[in-house]
């Protein structure tokens, strides 16, 4: 039996009868704190909102943030009020600090008349089933969140003498068991630690055993676990949940055997254990991303503007928007491996969720640094004419877990604006460092800022006006026909809604311009050779994305369609997606219409095993071609596709 129960047994145990503690008895008020300081725990670290005393302000804290349904805060609000109400009526009948119901009918009559009011007309009986409804839905509710029955608690007894993991079935598992027994840091460790981290290593083999797990996956699983549990050993919280839920290890072992990366990013962010006890996030992401993603801002937004007003200085908000950051991204993860959930995300939801995501962080990031510096320079703190401009993977809603953001900053300014672009260079140089910035609780992207007008030589920051002149091509300083291909995947992420607005008027007009079609070609054509060879494979296997068939040449391919027909075809303008624009390719006959459906599916086939090679920690993203027939006839497609539109075989 628990400690927690025997050492409240002790204290009843002088107690006869009908007698009950209702602060440590069963459904007490201490279950209630203990409950709400279980949250404390795991969340204060990160969350400096948790940080707080009152009960009720902490349960308020848990339903805001979804860590318990809102009906069964409720429950607890309404048992703790009354429970507290009710030992002040106790203490002040009997003059001293006691926590029990008396056993006195005329006792328990006053306490149901004190407790119902000085109109009260209801009898003991009411008032005792009044406390044993709160009483019983306190208990129900504890005993779920720590699931205190012993046949699901993690026994913490000594292992048997020379246990080890089976050395067939986890041959590098059990070399590591070896060096872990002989370690500096094991033998450091308390008693306690040592038998949670022993004891979980012993059910983790159980279960990858007994459910038939394969067996080098099994193995790699157990490496990972070592992982984990060496880069929490000493964190006596996280140890705990791990040893109070069955369910957070099993979780925890469908990720670690599900993904590399994944298993690396948990042990990186450990504090993200909190997350693998509750699926309710991953549901509302799926079933409501727009409430999802308008509940995170306002969160974020709220503790920014708490740590502003408390005065604890940017490196404390620079910690808040990387845990945001870690947090959802992680959410995502769990969702998209189908961890919590019935059925895992598609590639393209997961790219969704994360473009969302760095949509999110971007603008909370130009909205806390702009007052600082509207300050320095003696302007309004109201937002200024300033977007955020994405190209790439972010602009075309293609995001990956560890993909770096391509940037372009633009402003509006009257005039030559020389002080305006002091100004907004100063902003998008703030903004990159609180983006880039590694601090305690990490970084948050790789940012490219080369696609600006002139590259690198060009200035950070560009006059939207001026931004219109050079993609037009009015004037000596024009934009190429890469950085073209490139705009047919940009799009506003955050920052004004003008200026937003301005950049699609000129996406628009600049992609609609027409264009000699075989000078188009043959400069698209001359491109891809160029890139193809910046990504040498010297190996026989198949790069997904840079070799001939892969997801570069699909994109290049859609790249051309757009800038040479969108002046006839109007709804090639929009960022779509490659898939999406490859299908109204067909449908208007730009393109063989079976064709463009079989690419489209290839493309989706592609960025499908580039996503699970990233997963599982592949730095390569190639494959053998001769063991997957599908990724053999997703490749015929594209090279026919390719053929048709430049008339040239891309090989």
């Amino acid at each position: 039996m628990p400690k927690y129960r025997l050492r409240r047994k002790k204290k009843s145990s002088h107690h006869h009868g009908r007698s009950q503690d209702i602060k440590l008895g069963r459904g007490g008020i201490r279950e209630i704190e203990f409950l709400a300081q279980m949250f404390q725990l795991m969340r204060g670290g990160t969350d400096p909102r948790f940080r707080v005393r009152p009960t009720l302000e902490v349960l308020d804290l848990i339903a805001e943030r979804g860590l318990l349904p809102r009906d069964a805060v409720l429950a607890l609000k309404a048992a703790y009020v009354f429970l507290r109400r009710l030992e002040h009526r106790i203490q002040v009948w009997e003059d001293q600090q006691t926590h029990y119901l008396p056993e006195d009918a005329a006792a328990r009559m006053r306490l149901a008349n004190a407790m119902s009011g000085p109109n009260a007309t209801e009898g003991d009986s009411t008032f005792l089933q009044a406390l044993e409804q709160h009483q019983t839905a306190v208990a129900a509710l504890f005993e779920e969140a720590f699931v205190l029955e012993d046949k699901a608690r993690l026994e913490l007894a000594p292992l048997v003498a020379h246990w080890s993991p089976d050395p067939v079935l986890f041959p590098e598992g059990f070399k590591r068991w070896e060096l872990w027994l002989d370690s500096a840091r094991q033998k450091h460790l308390p008693e306690k630690s040592r038998l949670i981290i022993f004891n979980l290593l012993n059910k983790a083999t159980e279960y990858l055993q007994s459910n038939e797990v394969n067996s080098q996956a099994a193995d790699i699983t157990i490496l990972r676990l070592f992982d984990l549990l060496e880069s929490i050993s000493r964190r006596n919280a996280y140890l705990a949940i791990l040893a109070e839920y069955p369910k957070a290890l099993l979780n925890v072992l469908a990720l670690l055997k599900s993904s590399q990366w994944g298993a690396a990013y948990l042990s990186g962010h450990p504090y993200l254990l909190d997350y693998l006890l509750h699926s309710r996030a991953e549901q509302l992401l799926i079933d409501e991303p727009k409430r999802y993603w308008y509940e995170v801002k306002e969160n974020l937004d709220m503790r920014l503007d708490d740590a502003q007003s408390n005065g604890e200085g940017s490196e404390q908000s620079l910690d808040i928007l990387r845990v945001t950051h870690h947090t959802e991204t992680f959410i995502t993860l769990l969702a998209d491996l189908g961890i919590g959930i019935e059925r895992g995300l598609s590639v393209e939801q997961v790219s969704d969720h994360l473009s969302a995501l760095a949509d999110l962080i971007l603008q909370a990031t130009f909205e806390h640094v702009w007052p600082s510096v509207a300050q320095k320079f003696g302007l309004s703190s109201s937002l200024p004419p300033f977007a955020i401009i994405s190209y790439g993977k972010l602009g075309g809603k293609e995001l990956g877990y560890a993909s770096d953001l391509d940037l372009v900053f633009l402003y509006q300014s009257e005039g030559a604006g020389y002080a305006d672009q002091e100004i907004y260079a100063f902003l998008a140089k703030r903004m990159i460092h609180c983006l880039t910035a590694y601090t305690a609780a990490g970084t948050l992207f790789e940012i490219d800022t080369r696609l600006r007008p002139n590259g690198s030589a060009g200035f950070l920051v560009t006059n939207a006006d001026a931004f219109r002149k050079y993609q037009l091509r009015e004037g000596d300083n024009s934009a190429w026909v890469w950085e073209h291909q490139a705009l047919t995947r940009a799009r506003c992420s955050a920052g004004s809604p003008v200026v937003g607005a301005y950049f699609e008027k000129v996406r628009s007009e600049v992609l609609r311009q027409q264009r000699n079609q075989e000078i188009l070609r043959a400069e698209i054509v001359d491109m891809r050779m160029k890139v193809h060879a910046g990504h040498p494979n010297p190996t026989v296997q198949f790069d997904l994305k840079h070799d001939a068939g892969g997801m570069v040449d699909i994109e290049f391919i859609v790249q051309f369609l757009v800038l040479a027909f969108a002046h006839r075809h109007e709804q090639l303008v929009g960022n779509l997606g490659n898939i999406a624009l490859l299908r109204i390719a067909g449908n208007i006959g730009l393109i063989d219409e079976d064709l463009a459906i079989k690419v489209g599916d290839a493309y989706r086939l592609l960025r499908a095993r580039q996503h699970r090679l990233r997963l599982d920690g592949a730095e390569k993203i190639r494959v053998t071609l001769e063991s997957e027939p599908n990724l053999i006839q997703a490749r015929t497609s594209v090279l026919q596709l390719w053929r048709n539109v430049f008339k040239v075989p891309i090989d």
